[in-house]
């Protein structure tokens, strides 16, 4: 089944370059949903919430097309983090992280207007902080980077330095899935070969 105009309901590039990179040249609404307004004790159940509310929210702008939200939250100690306040919270955030194992959930969902269906999925992956010191921490929030990210750092930017290791997928750090949203897709009966070759 041939693929329908593919809508990314979300603002960022990271996202964007993601679908660029494996053919998917996805038209850009930002979600303006407000992500306080849900909450869960439970990463998946938030993180997959979070998501599908961002694809509800521009779903009105579009007819017959996919629409992908996502979200991402960092889990360590028994919390999830977002993105960053400000800078206070970055920097009080890094000197929790350094030297520790934190879990990154992404959660996808996609909307497909044709055949009014909705796939939820939730990316996993362990992230290893390197164990870097007070001034690092303050030269790197000082870049703006962490304040962009859920959990306050960029894998694919500057960030990258101080990850000794993942474990699981790497885009989905980034915070889209690659494999995922195949899979997502084949549940939807879409190929990607149809994008490569229409």
């Amino acid at each position: 089944m041939s693929m329908p105009p593919f809508i990314l309901a979300s603002a960022s590039p990271a996202r964007r370059r993601l679908l660029e990179s494996v053919g998917i040249i996805p038209l850009v609404q930002a979600s303006n949903f407000d992500e306080t307004s849900l909450q869960s004790d439970d990463p998946i159940t938030l993180v997959e919430a979070l998501a599908r509310a961002k694809a509800e929210s521009v779903a009105s702008f579009f007819s017959d097309s996919l629409l992908l939200g996502c979200d991402s939250l960092l889990y360590l100690d028994g919390q999830t983090y977002g993105k960053p306040e400000n800078t206070a919270m970055a920097i009080a955030r890094w000197q929790k992280m350094r030297g520790q194992v934190g879990v990154l959930y992404t959660g996808h969902a996609l909307i497909d207007q044709i055949q009014t269906k909705v796939v939820c999925r939730t990316g996993i992956t362990q992230v290893y902080f390197a164990d870097i010191d007070d001034d690092t921490i303050a030269a790197y929030v000082a870049s703006g980077e962490p304040l962009n990210c859920a959990g306050a750092f960029a894998l694919e930017g500057k960030g990258g330095l101080f990850i000794e290791k993942i474990e699981g997928c790497h885009s989905n750090v980034i915070g889209l899935s690659l494999p995922l949203l195949h899979q997502m897709l084949h549940d939807l009966n879409y190929s990607i070969a149809n994008v490569w070759n229409p």
